[in-house]
């Protein structure tokens, strides 16, 4: 986007970042931003994932951005999501990468354990991130704060999610749970990068 509004084959537009770090990359590229304060209905929005369904349910929030993600991405009138085919699960969501979970400080011991009791939630490890929000790699010792100064707890499954949408709402109805990670029912369309070209999967 930097580069076409550089050039001017790019104009009239204006984007809102879903992280601090990606609002100063903006700031730097010369891409003019607002807010959903000023303006709550999007065209487009497009991001990556950090897993990806057969029905086009994501893992998303392995960077620590989830919140801010989600909240753009549902004011869009189409979100288009981008990813390599490492990304494509056919057996379900889970096993290829832990579901993120931002949770409140308060009391968040307790609210790890109460997400982790959920029916749809069985069998899963809740490991409190540590250290960097934007990495679910613990490389430091102390716990990690996101940019609402929040927890994150990443839940670690051995088995696929039977049922993601079901899983998303159990934990969003959680007291002490901000938001997750599960990307459900949103996604227009994903852009894949595979070893033979790109493909486009729909709904």
């Amino acid at each position: 986007v930097g580069q076409p509004l550089k050039d001017g084959t790019l104009s009239d537009i204006v984007a809102i970042p879903t992280s601090v770090r990606t609002k100063e990359q903006a700031e730097e590229l010369g891409i003019p931003l607002v807010t959903l304060d000023t303006h709550s209905k999007l065209d487009v929005a497009i991001d990556g994932a950090d897993e990806v369904d057969p029905d086009l349910n994501l893992v998303k929030g392995g960077g620590g951005a989830l919140l801010r993600e989600k909240m753009v991405e549902v004011c869009a009138d189409k979100f288009i999501v981008i990813v390599d085919e490492s990304k494509i699960t056919e057996k379900g969501l889970g096993p290829g990468f832990p579901v993120p979970v931002e949770i409140t400080p308060f009391c968040h011991e307790h609210t790890m354990r109460t997400v982790a009791n959920l029916p749809s939630c069985k069998g899963c490890n809740p490991v409190l991130r540590m250290g960097s929000s934007s990495s679910n790699v613990n490389d430091g010792d102390e716990i990690a704060v996101t940019d609402n100064g929040n927890y994150i707890v990443d839940l670690h499954f051995e088995e696929p999610i039977a049922d993601a949408p079901l899983m998303a709402s159990e934990i969003k109805n959680v007291v002490g749970v901000v938001d997750h990670g599960l990307f459900c029912g949103l996604t227009t369309a994903v852009i894949i990068a595979g070893s033979d070209g790109i493909s486009v999967k729909e709904p």
